[in-house]
Formats: C-alpha cells, sequence, structure tokens
C-alpha cells in the first residue's frame, strides 16, 4: 500500500514539475481524428497561430482517423495527461455518443475543455444538373422524388452526416433519400462533383470554392440567418428564412486534452487559445472560408463544455428520430 502511494506521490511531483515549464522544447501533439480535410485544415491554421501564443513552443498536427472520429478521440482520452496530446474535434464531439452506443470514453467525463475555435457555417449543394436552382423548388422537388435521390456523406460522425440527418428530419418527405457514405470530405465531394450523387450537406470550408467556381449547385446555408456579409454565400437563404423553425446549425469546432491534465497546463492552453483566436492571421484565413472564429464566452472551458452538453440533447433526438446508429 505504502508503495503505491509512494508512485501516486512521485507521479504528482512529476505533473507538477512540468506543469512550472510546460511547454519547454516537447513538442505538442494535436490529434485530428479525421484524414485531411476541413478539420484538418481548422487544426493545422490554429497550430501556427498557437505557436505566436506560446513563444518557444512547438505544435504537431497528426491525423488519427476512422469510426466518425472516435478512434482518435480515444486515443487522447486515454492518452498521459500532460498537456503534450490534445484533440481538435467538430460537432462529432456531441453526435458520437447518439451514433456510437459502445463509445470506449465518455465526451464530458473523459477531457478537459480547453475553449471552443470557430463556427463553420454548413451549405446544402447538389450536383450541377440538379434539376432546381433555387431552395424552394430544391425542396419541392426532393419531397417528390426523395424515393430515387441519394444524399453523401464523409462518413458516420462527419459534419456532412449530422447536417443530413438533421435537415432530412425536418423535410419529413414520404420517403427517405438514400445515404451514400464515403470514406472523407473528398472522396464525397468529388462524387458530387461528378455527378454521382446528388445531394450533400457540407461545411463552408469545403464548398465555397466549388459554390465560386460554377461546379455545383448552391441551395441554402443552415445558419440561422443569410451569410449577408459573405461574398459568395451573400446570395443564398438560411433554411429558417425558408420556413425551418430553428434551424440552426454550425459545425464547431473545440479544443480538448485528456482528464487529469493539471490546472495549470489547461489554464497556460486556454490562454495562449484565446490569444491564437485573436490573430488576424487566423481570423482572415477563417473568414476566407465562411468560418467565424469564436470571440464570445465559449472560450471559456466551463461555457464550451455546457455548449457540448446542449449539443448532444439536440442531435440525439435526431438521429433516434432516424434510427440508424454506427454499431
Amino acid at each position: 500500500m505504502k508503495h503505491w502511494i509512494a508512485l501516486a506521490v512521485l507521479a504528482a511531483a512529476s505533473l507538477g514539475a512540468q506543469a512550472q515549464t510546460f511547454p519547454g522544447d516537447k513538442p505538442i501533439t494535436i490529434v485530428v481524428p479525421f484524414p485531411p480535410g476541413p478539420t484538418d485544415r481548422v487544426a493545422r491554421d490554429l497550430a501556427e497561430s498557437l505557436k505566436k501564443a506560446l513563444p518557444g513552443s512547438n505544435f504537431v498536427v497528426e491525423n488519427v482517423s476512422g469510426a466518425g472520429g472516435t478512434i482518435g478521440a480515444t486515443r487522447v482520452a486515454k492518452a498521459k495527461p500532460d498537456g503534450y496530446t490534445l484533440l481538435v474535434f467538430h460537432i462529432g464531439m456531441a453526435a458520437t455518443p447518439a451514433l456510437y452506443r459502445k463509445l470506449q470514453y465518455k465526451p464530458l467525463e473523459d477531457f478537459e475543455y480547453l475553449g471552443m475555435i470557430n463556427d463553420v457555417p454548413m451549405t446544402l449543394v447538389g450536383k450541377p444538373q440538379f434539376a432546381a436552382n433555387t431552395y424552394r423548388d430544391f425542396e419541392n422537388y426532393i419531397r417528390a422524388n426523395s424515393g430515387a435521390l441519394n444524399i453523401a456523406h464523409a462518413g458516420l460522425g462527419s459534419a456532412s452526416h449530422i447536417c443530413g440527418l438533421l435537415w432530412q428530419s425536418q423535410i419529413k418527405s414520404k420517403e427517405a433519400m438514400t445515404t451514400i457514405p464515403f470514406g472523407g470530405t473528398g472522396p464525397a465531394m468529388m462524387a458530387l462533383l461528378g455527378g454521382q450523387v446528388d445531394v450533400m450537406c457540407d461545411q463552408t470550408t469545403n464548398t465555397t470554392q466549388q459554390i465560386e467556381g460554377g461546379r455545383i449547385k448552391a441551395f441554402a446555408v443552415t445558419t440561422a440567418k443569410p451569410l449577408s456579409n459573405h461574398p459568395v454565400l451573400k446570395h443564398y437563404p438560411s433554411l429558417q428564412e425558408m420556413g425551418m423553425k430553428n434551424f440552426n446549425l454550425t459545425i464547431w469546432h473545440g479544443l480538448y486534452a485528456p482528464k487529469g491534465t493539471p490546472a495549470a497546463i489547461t489554464n497556460t492552453l486556454n490562454e495562449a487559445l484565446k490569444k491564437a483566436l485573436k490573430d488576424p492571421e487566423f481570423i482572415k484565413k477563417n473568414e476566407a472560408l465562411g468560418a467565424l472564429v469564436v470571440n464570445d464566452n465559449r472560450t471559456d472551458p466551463a461555457e464550451h463544455k455546457k455548449f457540448v452538453a446542449a449539443e448532444m440533447v439536440k442531435i440525439k433526438a435526431a438521429v433516434d428520430a432516424a434510427g440508424k446508429y454506427a454499431d
């Protein structure tokens, strides 16, 4: 018994010493639980700004993809709680408990919440040949032909999957569209560009350039109000404006550390995050893609966690209504 107590004391002393010198010259790994795509881009841009916020630090981004983001998230949840392994996860942090009923981690219990990063609006888009040009015509066409149409997403638990679920639960067509999952945002978008799939709901970080180039059709944005200041997306209505009551969906990203990371380290990381979010270069990169850097109280860990808990309730209702789970 004394042996175990001594080990615990030594471990606590070691973490305390690390907290005082953190981060030192040891690289901090940011795990992205998806292949290269929108979330990866957010993480890499953030890493550059975090380096400025923590002089002398070195941030490395590592893609650990699979199972809707749960493999990467599990790795971070089980990592040593020393601040050197972090997670950037999107709305999937709130969706995975509903989609995966046998998770190896508990999102609200197994992580230290470090603050929100950004909100990324979604766009409802169609293949170039889609037989509609306005959202109203698009929705009417979907209602009349849903059984013969398909909707793509980037994999279970992906942003496009969640958006598609929530949108289809609102339009309530007689038949469900056929859902076609892909192994990432890139392949899903390529299929849409090539006309192999009909519809997708995806982040502005992935769709804006394609819309601007006229390579896909856009019909609406998922924010409560139209994106009136966006040079490309200002031309499209919001779903709420088109009659979908209280429909307001953004694909947010947050930063997390393993549970038990010392408060001195999480405080350092939170302060660095707040500085990074004010970096003009990071803001500019986000704005170019239609993303909005968080500048409200969700940058505080407690508010970040409270927000995610509320999102869990909303998403679980949509997933349970669809009755389709990953396991």
